[in-house]
């Protein structure tokens, strides 16, 4: 009989046999078997991916076609990010969505605005470039500000046209959708691919477009990137003149104008969302008026206009068999339950968070229950209740540990001033880099997308790294003998380049992506940026340390005591000192770019009171998009404090006091003609 470890080990070998053709077939046009070899090798995989849950590989014909063939293609920007949307799960989402919308626009509950709504299809997002009518080049998605250059592949699909002669159409613009495959025309694919989204990526990315053509692709398109001189008022009219220039929409498109006619159109679009002929994994909400696209703008990766309605849960009854602990770049130590394997919505799970000690203890969860498990769109897998008809009288309850795993150190919930409670998460009280799953996240988080994106360097390759001990902290990243990878197992010269060269590329930062990068608590993206304004010089940032000034920090609008005792903390750490000094010496960091054109250039503001039919966040935006500085507080560095209806009065008395000159909202827009 035939152990785990057996049919592990014969189907790696198979996995490692056909990721050396495709290489052979795809990178090097030099195929060493034929096709029926070839075809062979592939059914024993997928009939052994099929027979045992526990098999999979990135490499699997299942999931992949061909040989890297992110390599094969062009990188290029995109002029517009291609962002992603921020989820909406139920009726208190959506209300606290509309909420933050009329909030940041300041309109009352009784001022109506429409909604374009639009299915969200699951494929995957393209963005083609028309110039004088003619597409000049086609792009995927990537990382959302830089994509793959597949023009060719793209020209194959029938429903982008290639040429448009109407007279209306802009001379410059982008024109965005999805590529999908139908339902219907995945059957006769499914031996391939492991659903119709994978076939949708790896058929784009064929390095011959002959073979993508082969492929029954569509494509549905729904907004636009750059558009020079753009007159459209509103989404749905830009949507139907997308039909009017030969593109594809969904027949589906909709204007709806309240809550509860959204909820209403949601329900019943569920019902039929599996009679479509395309998959589909929610509902995407964009404000209608462009105007209001426009003053709402972005915040941090995902536009404030625009929000995706995931379709309801998933969930089925599984076993848990053992809880395990995992140490994050926080030092938060999180409970997943390991479970026995289990189908939820065409998705095989094998573990399920368990949030917390407190979530823990609310549910009375423990080894050996039958616990319900959910999975609603992307978020992570969580069990919901336990049947406790079920549990066996020798059950015994689950007793969180008091040290943390990885190094020993006391596991401690830390107080929080402002709620005065404890936190529900508990922390392992290792600093820096001593906890060794705290430096593994943290080395992680340092080469992840978000940060550096360094490509081939993803979470197994730095748990391998580490396990080999090539890394121990982040800048060890940049010491890497390249000749004692290519010796690995699955490393050859090729990856080997792939990876020196992506190592490289990411030396050239951001001063804000590499604070981010650092992964300091409570810094996420928008606060790096926040700080990196400030600073505005690298010298001023890596030269911080332990006598540092930080109260400086109060200045920045966006910035509290919570984000600066956190900065405090991390650079009152020898290892986390050294860490930036030496990546300074590896890295090419660049000063932030902060705008010098504009009617506010070097001048400071602070907003008190109310505004009139504008919002503090939307005002603040508008200073800054003109130079200009917004603070916290009212110091000897402000230089104007714009006066609403009813204004802190302290604010205005230290104001006069300083002789600090007090404006009005009309005089603001004065200012600004």
């Amino acid at each position: 009989m035939k152990t785990k470890d057996s049919i592990k080990k014969e189907y790696n070998k198979k996995i490692k046999i056909i990721k050396k053709h495709n290489e052979q077939y795809y990178s090097k046009d030099k195929p060493l078997i034929s096709d029926k070899e070839y075809d062979d090798i592939k059914k024993d995989i997928l009939k052994l991916e099929k027979k045992y849950s526990f098999l999979s590989s990135k490499y699997s014909p299942s999931i992949n076609i061909g040989f890297q063939p992110s390599k094969t293609f062009k990188k290029q920007k995109h002029k517009v990010p291609m962002l992603s949307l921020s989820n909406i799960f139920d009726k208190e989402d959506l209300i606290n969505y509309e909420k933050k919308i009329r909030n940041y626009l300041n309109l009352n509950s009784n001022e109506k605005f429409e909604y374009s709504v639009e299915p969200k299809i699951d494929g995957i997002s393209a963005s083609l470039t028309y110039e004088n009518g003619y597409l000049i080049s086609g792009l995927s998605r990537g990382d959302g500000y830089e994509g793959e250059l597949i023009t060719e592949n793209l020209k194959t699909i029938k429903d982008i046209p290639s040429i448009i002669k109407i007279k209306d159409f802009p001379k410059n613009i982008e024109i965005r959708g999805e590529v999908y495959i139908n339902k219907s025309n995945f059957e006769s694919l499914k031996e391939k691919f492991a659903n119709p989204r994978n076939a949708a990526s790896g058929s784009l990315r064929q390095k011959e477009s002959s073979q993508t053509k082969k492929i029954p692709l569509k494509f549905i398109a729904y907004t636009f990137g750059l558009f020079e001189n753009n007159n459209f008022k509103k989404q749905s009219e830009f949507l139907i003149s997308l039909k009017k220039w030969g593109f594809k929409t969904s027949q589906h498109n909709n204007v709806i104008s309240n809550i509860n006619d959204l909820l209403k159109n949601h329900e019943n679009f569920e019902k039929k969302r599996y009679e479509l002929e395309y998959d589909v994994d929610g509902l995407v909400y964009k404000i209608n008026s462009l105007q209001l696209q426009n003053r709402l703008g972005f915040v941090g990766n995902a536009p404030r206009w625009a929000a995706a309605h995931k379709f309801s849960a998933a969930s089925s009854f599984t076993k848990i068999l053992k809880i395990e602990i995992q140490v994050g770049r926080t030092g938060a130590l999180t409970p997943v339950a390991k479970v026995e394997p289990v189908n939820i919505g065409g998705v095989v799970v094998s573990n399920a968070t368990l949030h917390n000690e407190d979530e823990i203890n609310k549910k009375d969860i423990r080894i050996g229950d039958i616990v319900k498990i959910e999975r609603a769109g992307d978020v992570i897998p969580h069990v919901i209740s336990v049947d406790l008809k079920k549990r066996t009288s020798k059950s015994i309850k689950y007793k969180f540990p008091e040290n943390c795993p990885s190094c020993g150190s006391k596991a401690e919930k830390e107080f929080n001033k402002q709620t005065n409670k404890f936190d529900a998460v508990k922390r392992c009280s290792s600093d820096g880099y001593k906890c060794e799953k705290i430096a593994i996240e943290k080395i992680k988080h340092f080469v992840s997308k978000d940060a550096l994106n360094i490509d081939g360097l993803g979470k197994k390759v730095v748990e391998k790294f580490w396990e080999k001990r090539f890394i121990r902290f982040p800048q060890d990243i940049f010491k890497l003998d390249f000749k004692e990878i290519e010796n690995l197992d699955g490393w050859g010269p090729q990856s080997v380049a792939n990876l020196k060269y992506s190592i490289n590329k990411s030396r050239d930062v951001t001063l804000s992506k590499f604070i981010f990068a650092l992964g300091i608590r409570h810094i996420g993206q928008e606060n790096a940026k926040l700080i990196a304004k400030h600073l505005q010089n690298k010298q001023k940032f890596i030269n911080i340390n332990k006598n540092f000034d930080f109260s400086s920090f109060i200045n920045i609008d966006g910035i509290g005591e919570i984000q600066i005792s956190s900065i405090k903390k991390f650079f009152s750490i020898n290892d986390n000192l050294n860490v930036v000094g030496e990546l300074s010496k590896y890295m090419n960091i660049e000063d932030e770019k902060v705008s010098n054109f504009g009617k506010f250039k070097n001048l400071s503001f602070m907003i008190t009171g109310k505004l009139e039919n504008t919002s503090r966040a939307e005002a603040k935006s508008l200073i800054e998009k003109n130079a200009g500085k917004i603070l916290s507080s009212v110091n000897k560095k402000l230089d104007f404090l714009i006066v609403g209806q009813k204004p802190t009065v302290k604010k205005v008395n230290q104001a006069k006091e300083l002789n600090i000159k007090i404006i009005n909202q009309k005089e603001l827009l004065k200012l600004l003609n």
